[in-house]
């Protein structure tokens, strides 16, 4: 697949992430879409390495967009987690 058909379902694949990983978005719409498209390639990446299939097989297949939400929500979750403690841990030091 070619660079653009990545950022296509990087773009749907992290605003399916958004919908379905709860919490304040520190980084609004662009951060998000730009998530999206690290986890696409990231599920990618797992599908083939934990189970050894090959979930790249095109674009219009769907192991390719089960691999890319999958990848999205992983990266949004960890995302959420390190800007979250960040924020947090912001607030406190004005004490």
């Amino acid at each position: 697949m070619g660079i653009i058909a990545w950022i296509v379902i990087g773009l749907v694949a992290g605003f399916i992430a958004k919908a379905i990983v709860p919490g304040k978005d520190p980084g609004g719409v662009i951060v998000t879409m730009l998530l999206g498209i690290v986890g696409g390639l990231l599920g990618g990446w797992l599908g083939k390495v934990i189970f050894g299939v090959d979930s790249i097989d095109g674009f219009f297949d769907l192991s390719t967009w089960i691999a890319a939400v999958v990848g999205s929500v992983i990266v949004l979750g960890v995302y959420h987690a390190v800007a979250g403690r960040g924020h947090s841990h912001h607030r406190g030091s004005h004490a």
